[in-house]
């Protein structure tokens, strides 16, 4: 009997070792529901609900390959809210080598605050990241991060590390954590009792959560790669992370210590690098485009932007052959209407001038290379132009003075032996004053062009036509 009892108490103990052993795995995949293949990670987040998820899906993309290609020893983590396409989460996965981790979105309790930008309303997903305690370290990422090479050593850091972008807020763009879920429960009890956030955003409140950073010691990697640099710096790591103002100030590739292998682009959100008209404004904008030819490619936009070359080209080819004479649009009776007309005909001759100008540009596929989004641009101008030119009749050459304009302006940007970015500041400025006087004279002309061209037409009727009753005018 003594036996049976001791029998069932070890079954007893063996069942209940079971549960806790499930419980436990079933918390590990509940908080990483992956599974880790080494100590480290690299992580970045992506949610939806914004008019540019779409391109910060290729920006991830493109890090997370950029990392893969450096062979980086840590895995690469996406926390993605649950409502991301699945395609998109497959192709994370399956293509990029990522590990996806679904979460729900964080309320965010300062969407109601008076300065709060809606575009930042789920950034606070970032916090997930102290929830991968499967890991030693975590760097954690935006996508707007570009690696040229390893940084694995940032894994040395202590419990968190990040940049300063002035003497008192340090950047979350790319900072590194140690996993707790002490810490992720006790930010989470902090969002629920109002923590105050400047921002209303991840930047805001981690900036909170971490008040005396500033004060900790400084963060030395290993000396034998850059020995000479840590006595000047003042950043966390100087010549990992270009702050903005020496991307766009200096226009160089190096700050005095030594090679850079991070670039980020902190900048406004329409300036961002993967848009195709960020560059030239931002020169090292074409560098994120060629890690991108390297690693993930356009074979998303190339359709898009071979048909509209056709279309552009069939555009010209069909307004050239088919030049039309506006004189036989119509007649009108009463002489005295004539000169309103003819002010509605300039009118309209000078918005379907604009218009040429505009509407190409937000039809390009916004995450095409530049060059490629450049080349298409004035391709669409010029097609569109010769509407213009051929339907009212004008000279070509002013019509397309802004065409030359904005060409010119891109090589004047483009020009990469800047000594620094204040001179390439003067020779735009320097650009945009010789032009203004050319530009002012091509109005001129198109204006002068179209009065002639209407006076002519309404006026003096074609030979071989009959001349009309004297009740109408002939008009454009």
């Amino acid at each position: 009997m003594a036996e049976e009892d001791g029998g069932w108490r070890k079954k007893k103990l063996g069942i209940l070792l079971s549960l806790v052993v499930m419980m436990f795995s079933a918390t590990i995949n509940e908080a990483t529901a992956f599974r880790r293949e080494h100590n480290n990670a690299y992580a970045t987040m992506m949610y939806m609900g914004t008019p540019r998820d779409y391109e910060f899906y290729i920006a991830t993309r493109v890090m997370l390959r950029s990392l893969r290609r450096l062979g980086v020893d840590a895995d690469l983590v996406v926390i993605a809210s649950i409502d991301v396409p699945p395609r998109w989460v497959q192709a994370l996965e399956q293509e990029d080598g990522a590990k996806v981790m679904s979460v729900e979105n964080l309320n965010n309790p300062y969407k109601n605050q008076r300065n709060f930008d809606r575009r930042f309303k789920l950034t606070l997903n970032k916090l997930y990241a102290w929830k991968l305690v499967d890991y030693h370290r975590v760097v954690m990422l935006d996508s707007d991060n570009l690696f040229l090479q390893k940084t694995d050593e940032l894994f040395q850091c202590g419990q968190f590390c990040a940049v300063f972008i002035n003497p008192c807020i340090f950047h979350t763009g790319l900072f590194v954590l140690e996993p707790s879920m002490k810490v992720f429960n006790d930010m989470l009890h902090e969002l629920d009792i109002g923590r105050n956030n400047p921002d209303g955003a991840d930047q805001g409140f981690i900036g909170s959560y971490f008040p005396d950073l500033l004060d900790q010691p400084m963060f030395h990697p290993p000396l034998q790669r850059y020995q000479a640099c840590w006595k000047h710096t003042d950043f966390l790591w100087d010549i990992k992370w270009m702050p903005p103002t020496i991307v766009n100030l200096r226009l160089r590739w190096s700050v005095p210590c030594g090679p850079n292998s991070v670039i980020t682009f902190p900048g406004a959100p329409w300036l961002k690098p993967w848009y195709w008209w960020s560059w030239p404004v931002l020169p090292l904008g074409l560098q994120w485009h060629e890690q991108r030819r390297q690693t993930l490619g356009y074979s998303a936009e190339m359709p898009i932007v071979l048909i509209q070359s056709i279309f552009y080209i069939g555009i010209m080819a069909v307004t050239r052959l088919a030049r039309p004479s506006l004189s036989k649009l119509c007649y009108r009776r009463a002489d005295k209407s004539i000169s309103l007309i003819q002010n509605g005909l300039k009118l309209v001759a000078m918005w379907s001038i604009l218009a040429a100008y505009i509407i190409p540009f937000f039809l390009i596929p916004r995450t095409v290379h530049p060059l490629l989004g450049w080349s298409l641009y004035l391709l669409g101008s010029l097609a569109l132009s010769s509407i213009a030119v051929n339907a009212f009749l004008l000279p070509m050459l002013p019509v397309l003075i802004p065409w030359l304009g904005i060409f010119g302006v891109l090589l004047v940007m483009a020009y990469p032996w800047y000594p620094d970015g204040v001179v390439r500041a003067l020779s735009v400025f320097g650009y945009a004053f010789c032009y203004a006087p050319l530009a002012w004279l091509s109005l001129v002309r198109i204006m002068s062009c179209l009065q002639v061209s209407l006076e002519r037409e309404a006026f003096l009727p074609r030979l071989g036509e009959s001349t009309p009753s004297p009740g109408f005018n002939k008009l454009y």
